[in-house]
């Protein structure tokens, strides 16, 4: 194991130059060997900020493939555009670099298969960086739903609703908005699809089989644009308001995924479980549906309650506090001391680092990759051609019964 992991990081805009400040520069066993954007002022922005945190200065380039050239990194770290990501991805890999990917990592089945095969001829990791499946409700949830606490869970449920009408501006060169223009589909799967992949033990143990979705048209973007006098734009706009996919598994279970970036609403993941013992809901209020016969004393406090209700709030904290995650019982106050999405930016940072140190399997490999992000073209074809089942291919090539249920690697 190596005392310092040498990283370098691509893709410097306001995610990368976040993600750099308050969830890479604090830690005390990683160093920044090189950043790069195509942008000279992020180049020297992130350069500054790897100096002022008291550590040399980092190369700097506008050209990735030098830093895949530098035999000091053990890492490159993805947060360029979403476009970019797989040729970025499948370089790295092939350079030998350990490599980490934002949200947004494959937009084709192709694209899928090649980031698979390119894992398989190198052997070289690559982890997605999906920070959803480090919430502290959601990661003790899972704990929870490993010990069995729910039964058999039979229906999960995933979303991304966030009304992005106060930043879409924020977007260089407008690529998210000419992203939903030019596509149906459901184009940002993955903070619902990891949760509840996780949960129900995706490619260890089940696969998901075949998917329907369908959308409804598109209205509040279109004239978000007509507002701003992209009156074309808003005539050909592609992505649907609400984006609803049901998935089935080889075993029988089903998973419910949304997307809606566009109408004013709550912000919502709609993490949600139903097993054959118990409940779980995030959204809108955290709480968990449980029979207290089934409970121990320590929690129930001597209450009586059924999963017909929402548990007492005191035995809800009680609950979470004997089922904490040991992810989060090693990193709680570390992480929501750092930030970054409340916490759950650090804490996936940390565990990426703390696997790639010790030799262990990442939390998300290349098949959830491959998988949570072929959504993106099925549910595309699914729509387009009538809300007609499209089966989901098996990236695993048969394998994804060999691992039986989804756990956390930790060191001896």
């Amino acid at each position: 194991m190596k005392n310092e992991l040498k990283v370098a990081v691509v893709g410097l805009g306001n995610r990368g130059a976040s993600l750099l400040k308050h969830c890479i520069l604090p830690r005390e066993d990683v160093r920044v060997a090189a950043v790069c954007d195509t942008y000279e002022d992020r180049r020297e922005r992130a350069a500054a900020m790897v100096t002022e945190a008291g550590f040399p200065a980092p190369f700097s380039t506008g050209d990735y493939r030098e830093i895949l050239r530098m035999p000091e990194v053990d890492a490159v770290i993805i947060m360029a555009s979403w476009e970019s990501h797989i040729n970025l991805a499948c370089d790295c890999m092939r350079a030998g670099k350990y490599t980490a990917v934002e949200v947004g990592g494959a937009y084709s089945v192709d694209d899928c298969w090649r980031l698979v095969r390119t894992y398989e001829e190198t052997g070289v990791p690559c982890m997605m960086l999906e920070n959803c499946v480090y919430d502290f409700f959601e990661i003790t949830t899972l704990n929870m739903a490993q010990q069995g606490l729910f039964g058999n869970i039979t229906h999960v449920k995933g979303a991304y609703n966030h009304c992005l009408y106060d930043i879409w501006p924020d977007y260089n060169a407008d690529w998210r908005m000419q992203y939903n223009m030019a596509h149906r589909g459901d184009v940002y799967p993955t903070h619902g699809m990891g949760p509840a992949c996780q949960l129900l033990d995706i490619h260890r143990g089940d696969r998901m089989k075949y998917l329907v979705a369908m959308d409804s048209d598109p209205v509040s973007l279109p004239d978000y644009l007509d507002k701003h006098g992209r009156t074309e734009d808003a005539k050909n706009f592609q992505n649907g308001e609400v984006t609803l996919t049901l998935i089935r598994t080889e075993k029988g279970k089903t998973i419910q995924i949304e997307h809606n970036v566009a109408s004013p609403r709550p912000y919502s993941r709609l993490y949600q479980l139903s097993g054959t013992q118990g409940f779980a809901d995030k959204y809108p209020m955290e709480g968990y549906a449980l029979e207290s016969k089934n409970l121990p004393e320590t929690i129930t406090s001597g209450q009586t309650f059924t999963a017909h209700e929402y548990m007492p709030e005191a035995a809800k904290s009680r609950l979470m506090e004997q089922y904490k995650d040991p992810i989060i019982k090693d990193m709680e106050e570390r992480a929501k001391e750092v930030g970054g999405h409340g916490g759950m930016d650090f804490i996936m940072d940390s565990r990426l680092i703390y696997c790639l140190h010790n030799g262990l399997p990442l939390d998300m490999d290349v098949y959830d990759l491959a998988e949570w992000c072929s959504l993106i073209p099925l549910t595309k074809l699914s729509i387009e051609n009538g809300s007609v089942p499209v089966e989901v291919p098996d990236f695993t090539r048969g394998a994804w019964n060999k691992i039986q249920g989804y756990r956390h690697a930790f060191a001896q």
